[in-house]
């Protein structure tokens, strides 16, 4: 459905991907994957055509209808919440705008009006508004808010709107770019059961690991400086990718040695007269000979090290009747539950809960209104924001005299290593924490923590802003860590890897449950959590491409 010929792009000498040649399936869904800067939504956006390339094509059947969720990309902020999903059709929206607009004229046109009834009967245009609502409720928007201002809505929940947008089109064609963002436990399992039932064909850049794994059936990576499809989920390709890597190292190798002994074998026969003549014509060809150079993998990983100065209490965390509300709209009440040392709790539930807001008053950047939340004897707080940008208090600080505040003992040296293990280059250390991307302060956070060495950590959405390969070092390290971990996450891979007991937030109330993640879906019986208690328990609607 999606030709790709010979694609290439470049930003001056920089080449991100060249010699791309692939094509693109009807109810194929491509998980696009590679590190941070590779080049990812790059490609998604010469795919959707808002980027040019640089050299080569992209072809897409004339007919063929495109959605697309963009990144940061706010539109329309007086317009109603429905509306803006509604526009998502455009054949059918045109039509709709049209109609009213010839029915508020005082002479309007029979014949049009009989020609637009035929498009909206054609294109189930009067069902629009009851699919539009229907995906929106699935993504989490009241439907009190449905008939509010675009505008109204945090900038998370714009993101959904406009992920709706995308949905409710009818494509042939799907363009997500980390469409998992702002979307809490719930939500992502409405998405994944929706394109599950898409039958277009769906890319999605992500950093998902457990959405790849249910949704991809290729997963397009981009690294080696090309685009290299592989079929099957992430895990597929994590395999599929080691044994290729591996197999052509081995190639390589095996060509070496045998050069080099024929080459040894040549170079006795030099030593003979009669011979030497004709080794030395053997030796120049052999050193003609062109060995495929493996290009290195884009692809690095953080060296997190978490470590404890000392060990806490037996009794680390005490929250008791905790209460907390923002105006007429209670977000905590009468919360309690303890921890004890060495537990690993992962705090889950549907957005708008107070997660977050329970981890801001526990590390002491919020007051609540009633109850406490009390430490224990020796524990020592590490604390990682959502929004961490909020722990650097001054933007035009140096990423490297940021960190060294942490640890004004140690040497230069010292802290440049600690950074250098975190990806910051030479170069980079030098850069104002104002100026860094969203992965890079929180790799800067996380460098804070190692050096910090607390025996407690507490994380809010530690995956955000993080690419597959961080992501995976971060797990790693965790599991090693001995202190206690107490976590809110909505990357359900995250959760499963490290949490040993689980707490969700419900309307009304906890629920714990001693164990993995795995073992509590089993008792819970499904993935999606609180579905059964909204109505998005209604399943995800069957929107077919268009034909």
């Amino acid at each position: 459905m999606i030709g790709i010929q010979n694609l290439g792009k470049n930003f001056g000498p920089q080449v991100l991907f060249e010699k791309v040649t692939l094509q693109l399936q009807a109810g194929s869904r491509y998980g696009v994957v590679g590190a941070n800067g590779s080049g990812k939504s790059t490609f998604l956006k010469i795919l959707m055509g808002e980027e040019t390339c640089s050299m080569g094509e992209v072809s897409l059947p004339k007919s063929a209808r495109v959605g697309m969720l963009r990144q940061d990309h706010f539109q329309n902020d007086d317009k109603r919440v429905i509306d803006v999903a509604m526009m998502g059709d455009e054949t059918v929206w045109s039509a709709l705008e049209e109609q009213e607009r010839l029915f508020c004229s005082e002479d309007p046109d029979a014949d049009r009006l009989g020609e637009l009834d035929e498009i909206l009967h054609a294109h189930d245009g009067y069902g629009l508004e009851s699919r539009a609502a229907q995906v929106l409720v699935g993504l989490g928007i009241q439907e009190a808010s449905l008939k509010q201002p675009l505008g109204s809505l945090s900038g998370g929940y714009k993101l959904r709107v406009l992920l709706a947008q995308a949905l409710v089109g009818r494509p042939d064609a799907l363009f997500l770019d980390e469409p998992t963002n702002h979307l809490d436990i719930v939500s992502i399992r409405w998405l994944e059961r929706f394109l599950l039932a898409f039958r277009g064909c769906a890319v999605i850049v992500s950093h998902d690991h457990r959405f790849l794994n249910e949704v991809a059936t290729h997963i397009l990576d981009v690294d080696y400086g090309t685009v290299i499809p592989y079929r099957g989920n992430y895990d597929d390709f994590l395999s599929l990718k080691d044994e290729t890597r591996d197999r052509k190292e081995a190639e390589v190798e095996r060509v070496e040695r045998a050069i080099a002994e024929k080459k040894a074998s040549l170079e006795r026969f030099k030593a003979k007269a009669t011979k030497a003549r004709q080794a030395n014509s053997r030796l120049k060809q052999l050193e003609r000979v062109e060995i495929e150079r493996l290009q290195p993998s884009s692809r690095r990983y953080p060296g997190f090290n978490f470590l404890m100065s000392r060990q806490s209490g037996k009794d680390v965390l005490e929250i008791k009747e905790l209460s907390k509300a923002f105006g007429p709209k209670q977000v905590l009440e009468n919360v309690s539950f303890t921890v004890r040392r060495g537990e690993r709790v992962g705090i889950i539930g549907a957005n708008g809960l107070g997660k977050s807001t329970m981890l801001k008053i526990c590390a002491g950047h919020l007051q609540a209104d009633g109850g406490s939340a009390a430490w224990g004897h020796e524990t020592r707080v590490g604390y990682f924001a959502q929004d961490h940008r909020e722990l650097m208090k001054h933007p035009t600080q140096s990423t490297l005299d940021f960190l060294w505040d942490f640890v004004p003992e140690e040497t230069t040296n010292h802290v440049r290593g600690v950074l250098g293990r975190m990806l910051f280059s030479r170069e980079e250390v030098d850069k104002q924490v104002g100026h860094l991307s969203g992965g890079e302060a929180a790799r800067l956070i996380f460098s804070q923590l190692m050096v910090q060495k607390p025996n407690v950590l507490l994380l809010d959405e530690p995956t955000n802003h993080l690419d597959l390969e961080s992501i995976e070092a971060l797990v790693g390290a965790l599991e090693k860590y001995e202190g206690t971990l107490i976590f809110v996450s909505h990357d359900r891979w995250f959760v499963e890897k490290l949490a040993t007991r689980i707490v969700e937030i419900r309307v009304g109330g906890l629920n714990e449950f001693n164990g993995g993640y795995d073992a509590y879906l089993a008792k819970q019986g499904d993935d999606h959590l609180s579905f059964g208690e909204s109505k998005r328990a209604k399943k995800a609607p069957s929107l077919r491409p268009n034909s």
